[in-house]
């Protein structure tokens, strides 16, 4: 069985609030998960994994701070091809840079040959109250598209 990476990118907390949520949702139900709040990528496994971003945008369309070396070191690899994942995204739709994190990760992890798994969720914050609540109603669909049990 895989087991799940959650990779993290909050800069106010809400990206890492939703991600704490779904790793002891994924916990509960039996599926082996990790959350990396700090993350670093030579620390994160990518074989028999699934990598879940969660990541909010910061400032004009930027990566949160906590994920920029992540990011960085990410650039530097040639082939992903090994590597299955999904991206979720939070921001704000009153910015024209709406999700513009999420949605440049998702991409930087295509164009480096990873596997998505699961389209992107977007979660715009001016209409989740609770935000973690949507992507938890979200999870058993996306259980479902990885295959795993």
């Amino acid at each position: 069985m895989s087991s799940v990476n959650l990779i993290v990118g909050s800069q106010m907390g809400s990206a890492e609030y939703v991600a704490e949520q779904l790793n002891d949702e994924l916990n509960n139900r039996g599926i082996t998960s990790q959350l990396h709040d700090q993350p670093e990528f030579n620390n994160i496994d990518q074989q028999n994994t699934i990598w879940l971003i969660c990541t909010s945008t910061y400032g004009a369309g930027d990566y949160p701070e906590n994920l920029i070396s992540f990011v960085e070191d990410l650039t530097q690899v040639n082939d992903l091809s090994h590597l299955k994942y999904s991206v979720i995204a939070l921001g704000d739709t009153s910015y024209d840079t709406y999700n513009l994190a999420g949605r440049n990760i998702d991409a930087l992890l295509t164009q480096k040959g990873a596997m998505k798994v699961a389209e992107r969720l977007e979660l715009n914050i001016l209409d989740e109250p609770l935000p973690e609540d949507t992507a938890l109603a979200w999870i058993d669909s996306w259980i479902a598209q990885t295959g795993l049990k």
